[in-house]
């Protein structure tokens, strides 16, 4: 039989273990108090625009502004990775579609009511 682990992992430090930098614990406490909310789809401000930089040549559809929790970012990511049968990732406020889909993501974004949605370039 198998001993209980009795040490559990706290999410609110960051990794940080010991630190006498107080500038850094109340960043990191006010970090915790200030969880960003997802704006709902019609407040959303997303630009839609086709982009080849840093890949090598290769084509990719750019979705950027979104503002919320990064799960949500990825959920949005995935569901239009699925509508348009390709692949890409989703981080830092960005999503990443493989290929030039930005007619097809530009309709579902839409359809999903994030009206604001422009085209950029």
């Amino acid at each position: 039989m198998a001993k209980s682990n009795k040490y559990t992992h706290d999410d609110t430090s960051d990794g940080l273990v010991f630190s006498t930098n107080s500038e850094l614990l109340q960043k990191i406490q006010l970090g915790n108090l200030l969880s960003v909310e997802t704006l709902a789809p019609e407040k959303q401000r997303l630009t839609v625009q086709l982009d080849t930089k840093a890949r090598k040549g290769k084509i990719v559809t750019l979705i950027s502004g979104f503002e919320g929790q990064e799960k949500d970012l990825e959920e949005l990511g995935k569901r239009l990775k699925t509508a348009c049968g390709v692949g890409g990732s989703a981080k830092d406020g960005q999503i990443i579609v493989q290929g030039s889909c930005v007619d097809k993501v530009l309709s579902y974004l839409n359809e999903w009511g994030y009206t604001k949605t422009k085209r950029k370039g």
